[in-house]
């Protein structure tokens, strides 16, 4: 029988009902329209959509102008509940959100599996939203037309973000999402000023430049620039800011930074 990971922070991070996610999702992507082309790598925040959702937007409206079809998502974020070493993929066949569900691709969770660092865990992925943000942009931009594999990332080095990335890569078919946060909790001129300094390490593809604080997702995010290296592509920033200047206090802020790479 076929089993799914249900939502766990719909109600909290994005709308629970399904009317107003849709209309909240595609708002956001209208403001954010582009005749910019799909990236084959992006890096976006995974805040409550009030805060970073019209950063993500900015990348996700790309995905609207691609010109074949993406059929494999691989989605990569930090681990913010339940700690472990290494990365973690779950049993499940589904991962659920109030637009319905979204398959997810066994043959490539099973592939990453025979890696030694790859554990399954389901309580990993229970209560876990920097992967489950993205799922609503990824259902209203891609439709039902694509697989899922969502990796939660633990106590892990970058080299092996890049390993499981580099199994996975393929063609254009293929298109990997990193989420990550960036500065949390400082005044909104430091973390303006950190922000962009991490903003031209990510352009340049440059991991080392890339401090435990300046990104909560660091560990993935280098490992994405090890494999743009790799593979030749460039990076860029398509937006960046933070909750200050979307719907919070300039005291404490979290910063929120949109990147494609092509």
């Amino acid at each position: 029988m076929a089993t799914a990971r249900p939502p766990a922070v719909a109600g909290m991070f994005y709308p629970a009902d399904l009317a107003e996610l849709k209309a909240m999702v595609d708002g956001m992507l209208a403001e954010a329209a582009t005749d910019e082309a799909a990236p084959k790598a992006m890096i976006v925040p995974h805040a409550g959509y009030v805060y970073s959702g019209p950063v993500a937007a900015t990348a996700y409206a790309r995905l609207l102008n691609r010109s074949h079809p993406i059929r494999r998502v691989v989605l990569f974020g930090p681990a913010h509940r339940v700690p472990f070493r290494g990365l973690a993929v779950p049993s499940v066949d589904y991962f659920q959100t109030p637009l319905g569900l979204i398959p997810l691709d066994r043959t490539a969770i099973e592939a990453l599996e025979q890696l030694p660092f790859v554990v399954e865990s389901d309580a990993a992925h229970a209560q876990e939203h920097s992967l489950e943000v993205h799922l609503p942009f990824l259902q209203e931009t891609l439709g039902e037309g694509f697989e899922l594999v969502p990796v939660v990332v633990g106590d892990a080095r970058p080299e092996e973000v890049a390993e499981a990335l580099e199994l996975l890569w393929d063609g254009p078919e293929t298109l990997i999402v990193i989420s990550s946060d960036l500065t949390h909790y400082l005044d909104y001129e430091t973390a303006r000023r950190i922000d962009r300094v991490t903003s031209e390490a990510i352009e340049h593809l440059q991991p080392e430049r890339i401090g435990f604080e300046q990104a909560c997702g660091r560990i993935p995010v280098q490992g994405l620039l090890l494999e743009a290296r790799r593979h030749g592509l460039h990076g860029r920033t398509v937006d960046l800011r933070n909750s200050g200047d979307t719907a919070g206090p300039r005291d404490q802020v979290v910063g929120y930074g949109a990147y494609v790479f092509a």
